[in-house]
């Protein structure tokens, strides 16, 4: 089976385009290619697919076999898939995930994509502003902002000395979010500038998270820590979130895309 392995500011997947190739079990077929030592190594994997409405269709699966509604970081990615590969034909198309249908803009140089502005809609307040949670005997704040999957977004100090391998688990799983949640931790660095780390739901600390990103911003703004327009510095990078508070409401993400390589691999050796 084909593949290509893409990084959006160091989130990486492994992309398979279904136009060309069968998935039977895409939730096994995640946990194999994703593992770091016997897989290809990823964060998961991502399936392209035809769609009923729109131009292209997105899966996400994580590393641990769970399928996610939406990956900012994949979509850019995918968006840059279907434009470099000749399958658009446009420079803007609509891709059908499990969060709604988003709007992609390709900037590109030299006939490839390298920056993708995503519409990634209106956001949807998930909690009190802020709200109180305590987790393993320790009393935190936090703000929950759905992008069509959930994030709990905490404002600290010193996010470099957080260690997140032994503290994450049980951010992701308090009884407060039934169905698991990814927990975006923020270093307010000025009003348009603002440090971020990750726990993701399903696959632990990524370099990156777009939809955390945009969440963290809204989350940003609605306190009053930052502008509407932020730029949030990731272990993999940069992003640029706008959102869109006084008109539409939605938010635009802007950031690279990058294939690192394509590949074959025989499932019957995962």
């Amino acid at each position: 089976m084909k593949f290509t392995k893409m990084q959006g500011t160091g989130n990486d997947y492994v992309y398979i385009n279904c136009f060309e190739e069968t998935v039977e079990n895409p939730a096994e077929l995640s946990k194999k290619v994703s593992d770091r030592h016997f897989g290809i190594g990823s964060d998961g994997l991502i399936l392209i697919c035809p769609s009923e409405t729109a131009d292209f269709r997105m899966r996400m699966f994580n590393a641990d076999g769970s399928e996610s509604q939406m990956c900012g970081n994949g979509i850019r990615c995918v968006g840059k898939y279907v434009y470099d590969h000749g399958m658009a034909g446009k420079t803007e198309f609509d891709v059908e995930t499990g969060a709604g249908i988003k709007h992609l803009k390709i900037t590109e140089e030299d006939g490839k994509a390298v920056m993708i502005t995503v519409d990634m809609g209106v956001p949807e307040i998930t909690s009190q502003v802020p709200e109180p949670i305590c987790i393993d005997g320790t009393d935190y704040e936090f703000i929950g902002i759905s992008m069509g999957n959930p994030h709990a977004i905490y404002f600290m100090e010193g996010i470099d000395g957080l260690n997140l391998e032994a503290i994450g688990p049980a951010f992701e799983h308090h009884a407060r979010f039934p169905e698991r949640t990814n927990s975006e931790f923020i270093e307010v660095k000025s009003k348009s500038y603002i440090r971020m780390r990750v726990w993701e739901r399903g696959s632990g600390e990524t370099w990156a998270c777009g939809t955390g990103a945009t969440a963290s911003v809204v989350a940003s703004a609605l306190s009053g820590r930052t502008f509407n327009k932020a730029e949030v510095e990731l272990k993999g990078g940069n992003l640029t979130i706008e959102w869109d508070r006084e008109g539409s409401g939605h938010v635009f993400m802007t950031g690279p895309a990058v294939q690192v390589f394509e590949g074959e691999f025989d499932e019957r050796s995962l």
